[in-house]
């Protein structure tokens, strides 16, 4: 889904969610959760869109309603060689849409 899309359905109460995922390498990407479904936030060519920082995210959000924001983090720690395969839900914090300060 692209940015300009997703502001477009955030204002008219069709986003059920926000997820911004903590990658390796210290950077984020952003999903929409609706009814539709997971949708990866794209740029106006089509590219994932990369963050820098929640609050890079937070500052190109500023103008959306307030939707639930979560920051999800995948937990790496237990992938060890010969370590039976487990698989764990991934931490996920509610956070706020706008910075505290």
């Amino acid at each position: 889904m692209k940015f300009s899309v997703l502001r477009q359905t955030a204002l008219a109460g069709n986003v059920d969610a926000l997820d911004l995922i903590s990658l390796e390498g210290g950077t984020y990407v952003l999903e929409a959760r609706s009814a539709g479904g997971t949708f990866s936030v794209r740029d106006e060519q089509g590219k994932v869109l990369h963050f820098r920082s929640m609050e890079h995210a937070r500052d190109l959000l500023h103008d959306f309603p307030r939707i639930p924001f979560h920051l999800v983090h995948a937990e790496t720690h237990d992938e060890m060689i010969g370590m039976p395969v487990v698989r764990h839900e991934p931490l996920r914090v509610q956070i706020s849409m706008h910075a505290a300060w």
